[in-house]
């Protein structure tokens, strides 16, 4: 398939499956490609996700920075129910996106059907879409319990 082509497809699936992160990749990287600037493909494959982790990690450290989170906020994770489980979540969290990401870097063409499967789960079970690499995380669990199932 022409991946001209293809970009618009995922555009349109973007604007369709209610994704503006999908539609803005998938347009800025057929602008790219139309200006002939598509030699820096390399380059954006190679430091893309780097980057938007950086730009992540700013947004979520923000309320540290303008002193919206306090002293108190920080204990009471330490010391209530909800914040040692905020505390177990975001760990596990993490450590299966570092997961999703190990998967992508050894097999990367599964981005398609991480992307399929997130516009499914957006049109059709009401999801929104938080990025590809906790669906990757969940994807390297998945493979894991088959691997120790089918041994």
């Amino acid at each position: 398939m022409n991946p001209d082509i293809l970009l618009v497809v995922l555009i349109i699936i973007g604007i369709v499956g209610r994704s503006p992160l999908i539609a803005t990749a998938a347009s800025f990287l057929l602008i790219l490609k139309l200006i002939h600037l598509d030699r820096y493909f390399p380059a954006l494959e190679r430091r893309g996700l780097e980057f938007g982790l950086l730009f992540l990690t700013l947004s979520v450290l923000i309320p540290f920075a303008s002193g919206r989170i306090n002293t108190k906020d920080i204990l009471m994770v330490f010391t209530s129910t909800p914040g040692i489980l905020a505390l177990l979540g975001g760990a596990l969290a993490t450590y299966m996106n570092g997961k999703g990401l190990d998967l992508l870097k050894v097999d990367p063409q599964l981005i398609v059907g991480l992307v399929i499967g997130s516009i499914f789960g957006i049109l059709f079970m009401r999801g929104i879409p938080v990025g590809p690499l906790m669906a990757a995380g969940i994807t390297a669990f998945f493979l894991q319990i088959l691997k120790f199932i089918f041994r």
